[in-house]
């Protein structure tokens, strides 16, 4: 081949080298093709600057070990020929060499590639630029920032590398704390990123960005960019590793944790697939912290120990100190925490700190901390755990909820140091919590300072003198339905509204593939996965919004407010403290603290209860039922011994129960003779018994495949003079929900799901489809008194921090004040007795609690099956 041909094809390969770099996707076939018409010139230059491009489209699709068979190559080829080229070729191996984790390799690469720019060979910016990122990955962020703030400062370095420097240097700062600084270099990154045509670095920034929201606490801000970052990295043809990476962190900040604990996982093996072991330390480590947040401690374990044999021969500090204090949380959660392992989480914070890398340092001094106190080692321990709190302040809500945690474990039984501290912890979560739009996130988001709460509560319980009730009660109302509660000036404000388009269109889509599954139970293997896919389009859709405006979170009631709205009538609220209950009892002119012995036998009788009415609900042989109802009998009378015999309150006297997580479920209107008010805490109650009452209508709906449904409504009807009366067809979800809006009683008769896999999608079965939670709570519809007589209405699904999501929950927070629901299985047409006289009272004038007391007295418990409706209905609120 001529030398014309080959100078023609040395120019296509720098400028195939130059677009690839910029958008690897859009020339990989061109590569393929080039590297073989390199060779067969025999043109040695063409050839390296071929195998250099082909090497960057390897590496950029996660394929480095093929990346540096390439660039092996290349460098041999630079040696014996065009030297010129070698410092440009050892900088890109240095890339390869980090990703697979060979940092001494890739430091060997990059002091030669010096050496001979120092002789002479121009390289200049992209040598700093790998020098910086070297620095970086080795935990030296100071000096990797010094590098990449003289890069941004040099006006000869090329727009995409000034790109990457701007987009290095905010992943600093923003590690170190400095979130603002951080955004204003990626508005510069992103800015060069486009001037330099590059549509795999716009992506690159855009995932930044996201991961710096994040780290800023902005968390509906950061999912909504990291869905905007991950589509770019599609469009770009790029490998999802790194988005899944950022986005487990973003889901798991959101207390997601499964959901991220999947796409950690996913990352993980990609990246060991792929040999790109750099990435994979990351994303491993993501996955070991995730399984202990899943409760899953001996999987954790597993695999921070597979996270230390990642880091084999690799020279990262930081990550090395990271992995060192999560394999210190694992064997402290498996109950094996030695010496050993408290010098190893102990030796993890200081690298760390000393490093610069803050939430990273809380985190492992607040695991060294825990291991001196497990040890017994009090002065160690207030040491360690102080530092994790002087770091935290001044930081994200979260990384100061944790830095007030470690002071409180520092603070031992001193009551006073750890109510102010958790006090100030849960005003920190509520403006964290209260900011964000979806109701799942905000009932979720509770659990970061659950166990600053349970802390505050043995603190009191354990003080000197015993806890004084109405302490105890205070913090019980801290700790528990806490995203429930707005102002009740705020609630009068919401009016209804509906979905974006977006939402109605998947939650039409959602209906239409339940009717074909009606349809065609056979399809509905195959619709499953579809089902599933809106599903999570529609969740996602909450997780990124912001909440609409500030939801000014309500302080509990006080006490003497309390009194006077219950006037005169007791209040039970109860907790779960190491696993033993405890009440307080609020009555007219005292208070009083009751031990109610261990929760397991509780929870175990609880259980076996709602299995047994579960079996009652459905036609079985008469001796079979007989057998159930002794049995249910027998639970219900172990269960008031348990939880209401030893409060000593009147037994026909009306009562308010504010049960704990723990006790959801539990039948309390068959455990007591008079009528009972349930409420997910006393300041929400004590808000339904202060709102006004509205102006507004009667809704009856009835919903299909039901055969007491109609002729329950068309019974109410006869009640409620002027009441909507809906029934299928006509009872479809947009017409339930539009006059539920408008309505001040609804009373909906249909089959209820309950999904305790995903509570935002329990649902009503109305005559189109489903109704669901997610529905209901995103258009505001909320009736001031509401009859849920359907299954499983009332089985909410409970989180830590003493939150529940479900029907009752997304009414309530609402502004519903009176509600009727049934947490099992209930008869259809068996309940069409209970609920007409219901109605009854509520026609009368009684309130929720009182009418269904009238009702329960009503009903005829000779029939066996009747015991399943008297039983199952619990009345919440005031109204």
């Amino acid at each position: 081949m001529g030398a014309e041909s080959a100078t023609a094809i040395l120019i296509q390969a720098e400028r195939v080298y130059e677009e690839v770099v910029a958008d690897p996707g859009a020339r990989r076939g061109d590569v393929v093709d080039l590297v073989a018409q390199a060779r067969a010139s025999r043109d040695r230059e063409a050839l390296v600057v071929a195998l250099r491009a082909s090497a960057w489209v390897e590496r950029t699709l996660l394929r480095a070990p093929a990346a540096k068979e390439l660039l092996d190559e290349a460098v041999r080829l630079a040696r014996s020929g065009p030297v010129h080229r070698l410092p440009e070729v050892l900088t890109t191996r240095a890339v390869v060499n980090q990703e697979l984790g060979r940092a001494a390799a890739a430091r060997r690469d990059l002091d030669a590639a010096g050496a001979l720019a120092s002789a002479g060979h121009a390289l200049g910016p992209e040598l700093a630029l790998q020098q910086a990122v070297l620095r970086q990955n080795s935990g030296d962020g100071a000096g990797a920032e010094a590098l990449y703030a003289a890069l941004l400062a040099d006006p000869s370095a090329p727009a995409l590398l000034r790109a990457k420097a701007a987009n290095n240097l905010a992943l600093v700062e923003a590690q170190t704390g400095r979130a603002g600084a951080a955004l204003q270099h990626l508005d510069e990154a992103a800015a060069l990123a486009v001037a330099g045509g590059s549509t795999t670095l716009v992506a690159v920034v855009a995932q930044s960005r996201g991961w710096v929201l994040l780290h800023a606490g902005r968390l509906p801000d950061s999912m909504a960019q990291l869905d905007t970052a991950a589509a770019l990295w599609r469009a770009a043809g790029l490998p999802p590793g790194e988005p899944y990476v950022e986005q487990a962190d973003a889901l798991a900040d959101l207390r997601l944790v499964e959901e991220a604990l999947g796409l950690a996982r996913a990352a993980a093996a990609s990246f060991r697939e792929h040999g790109a072991l750099l990435l994979a330390v990351e994303a491993q480590h993501r996955v070991a912290r995730l399984a202990l947040r899943a409760g899953r401690p001996d999987d954790a374990l597993r695999e921070a120990e597979a996270l230390e044999a990642l880091l084999d021969g690799q020279d990262r500090p930081a990550w090395r100190a990271r992995a060192g204090a999560v394999l210190a949380e694992a064997r402290l959660a498996t109950g094996r925490c030695t010496a050993e392992e408290l010098d190893r989480a102990r030796r993890s914070a200081r690298t760390l700190d000393r490093l610069g890398q803050v939430g990273e340092a809380v985190d492992a001094y607040l695991v060294a901390g825990r291991c001196a106190l497990a040890q017994d080692r009090q002065v160690p321990a207030q040491a360690l755990l102080r530092r994790a709190e002087e770091l935290s302040r001044g930081g994200t809500v979260l990384l100061r909820l944790k830095g007030r945690l470690a002071a409180a474990l520092a603070a031992g039984g001193d009551v006073a140091r750890v109510t102010q501290l958790a006090r100030a912890g849960m005003r920190d979560l509520a403006e964290h919590r209260d900011a964000l739009g979806s109701v799942e996130l905000r009932a979720l988001a509770s659990g970061h300072g659950a166990e600053l709460g349970v802390l505050a509560l043995r603190t009191l319980r354990s003080a000197a003198g015993g806890a004084a009730p109405v302490r105890l009660l205070d913090w019980m109302e801290r700790t528990r339905a806490a995203a429930l509660t707005a102002p009740p000036a705020e609630q009068r404000t919401l009016v209804p509204r509906p979905a974006d388009p977006e939402q109605e269109e998947l939650l039409a889509r959602l209906r239409l593939l339940h009717r074909r599954v009606d349809d065609d139970p056979s399809a509905a293997p195959a619709l499953r996965q579809e089902v599933q896919e809106v599903e999570e389009r529609l969740r996602r859709g909450a997780w990124s919004r912001s909440a609409e405006r500030a939801r000014r979170h309500q302080r509990p009631v006080p006490v003497a407010e309390l009194r006077r709205l219950l006037d005169g009538t007791p209040l039970v609220e109860l907790a779960a403290v190491d696993d033993r209950l405890l009440a307080v009892v609020l009555e007219a002119r005292r208070s009083r603290v009751v031990e109610l012995g261990p929760l397991e036998p509780v929870r175990r009788e609880r259980d076996a209860l709602l299995f047994t009415l579960r079996g009652l609900s459905t036609p079985r042989p008469p001796a079979v039922t007989a057998a159930l109802r002794r049995s249910a009998e027998g639970g219900l009378a172990r269960l008031r011994a348990a939880l209401l015999d030893p409060l000593r309150v009147r037994p026909d006297a009306p009562l308010v129960v504010v049960p704990s997580a723990a006790l959801h479920g539990v039948p309390w209107s068959a455990l007591h003779d008079g009528p009972v008010a349930a409420a997910p805490s006393a300041t929400l109650w004590a808000r339904t018994r202060a709102g006004a009452p509205r102006a507004g209508g009667v809704l009856l709906a009835a919903g299909p495949d039901l055969q007491g449904a109609v002729p329950e409504v068309r019974a109410l009807a006869a009640l409620h003079p002027g009441a909507e009366v809906l029934e299928p067809p006509r009872s479809t979800a947009a017409a339930v929900t539009a006059s539920l809006a408008r309505a001040d009683l609804a009373h909906l008769a249909c089959h209820g799901v309950l999904r305790a896999d995903n509570p935002l999608f329990s649902a009503l079965l109305l005559s189109d489809g489903p109704l669901t939670v997610h529905e209901l709570a995103l258009r505001r519809a909320a009736p001031r008194r509401v009859v849920l007589a359907a299954c499983d209405s009332a089985a909410d699904t409970t989180y830590a921090g003493g939150e529940m999501l479900g029907f009752v929950g997304a009414l309530v927070e609402r502004g519903t004040a009176g509600l009727v629901a049934s947490g099992v299985p209930v008869p259809d047409v068996g309940s069409v007795p209970l609920m007409r006289a219901l109605h009854e009272g509520l026609a009368r004038g009684a309130t929720m609690s009182v009418a269904l007391h009238g009702a329960r007295a009503a009903v005829d418990l000779d029939d066996p099956v009747n015991l399943v409706s008297w039983a199952a209905y619990t009345a919440f609120g005031a109204a």
